[in-house]
């Protein structure tokens, strides 16, 4: 099973596959997209990437300016970035990258993020597959 959803999430990630598709591989329990509200437990897979389903909101927690602290909101990070609007649904490739020892804090896009200066285990990047 896990080669299937390795398969599928390569093909997603190249445009592959439209969304309507990827719905029905989910639907059918081939690919499981990983829960965006749970990006701590990945933070020991640093240089690996993740596939999400995400709506952009405007509020909750973040921290960080295109390094984000592993306990900021994905959805939230996804318009800081401006990778996604708030409302607006695209699949995002999530990448664990090391922590940084400062993350700065910036307003963009209608978000303003926190800083944090005292150190955090786990951070990660978000790009745009294709909404």
């Amino acid at each position: 099973m896990k080669v299937i959803q390795q398969l599928i999430g390569y093909f997603e990630a190249r445009g592959k596959l439209t969304r309507e598709q990827t719905q029905q591989l989910i639907a059918r329990g081939y690919w499981e997209l990983l829960n965006p509200n749970d990006l701590r437990s990945l933070e020991s897979r640093v240089g690996q990437s993740f596939f999400f389903d995400v709506t952009g909101a405007t509020s909750g927690p973040l921290w960080g300016t295109d390094t984000y602290t592993s306990d900021s909101s994905l959805a939230v990070a996804c318009v800081h970035a401006g990778v996604l609007r708030p409302g607006e649904t695209g699949v995002v490739k999530v990448t664990i990258v090391k922590p940084l020892a400062v993350f700065s804090g910036s307003a963009r896009n209608g978000v303003t993020s926190n800083p944090w200066t005292t150190g955090w285990p786990g951070a990660y990047e978000v790009e745009l597959v294709r909404k």
